[in-house]
């Protein structure tokens, strides 16, 4: 049975975050290369336009994680699939993810890559839904804050599918 979906967020309402976030990364980035780290899946259409906003040099890996399953809510239980393929140590980091809800996942990611001793270590999430979250974590960046609602689209998916859809959906 197929859900219903319903358009939240337009890809227009979309870029313009996008692009600010992209403002506030390069203004705080002007003398380094940050790494970029993509999270696995979610976060690929994001961060490729994210990137192409960001007006100064920066290098990219990802990292993928696991905490969902084939359910819209997180199990806790996280896995990393797979992992950076450079060196952080010494290096300025910023996660890139597509969504904050629980926080558990980001968590158990910082706490990871810090481990590696990075110079510095910041979250950039292109939604954020506060009212979910089980940990303290805050992004640094944040496209958007949104309600307790599941969404796919722009790269969210629910069991793998509609990452393909340009805008954003609320998923009934």
């Amino acid at each position: 049975m197929e859900n219903s979906l319903q358009k939240y967020i337009d890809r227009a309402e979309i870029e313009q975050r996008v692009k600010a976030m992209a403002q506030n990364i390069a203004a705080d980035y002007r003398e380094e290369t940050p790494v970029m780290v993509g999270v696995l899946k979610g976060a690929v259409v994001f961060m490729a336009d994210l990137i192409r906003k960001v007006e100064i040099p920066v290098e990219l890996d990802f990292i993928a994680v696991s905490s969902y399953g084939a359910s819209t809510s997180t199990s806790g239980i996280v896995r990393i699939l797979k992992d950076l393929d450079q060196n952080i140590e010494g290096r300025e980091v910023i996660i890139v993810e597509d969504i904050i809800d629980t926080g558990l996942t980001l968590q158990y990611l910082k706490e990871t890559l810090y481990q590696r001793k990075p110079k510095g270590l910041r979250l950039a999430a292109l939604l954020d839904k506060p009212e979910r979250r089980q940990v303290n974590i805050e992004a640094d960046y944040v496209g958007l804050n949104i309600p307790d609602k599941f969404v796919v689209g722009y790269g969210l998916d629910f069991n793998e599918k509609h990452r393909n859809l340009p805008d954003i959906y609320l998923m009934e």
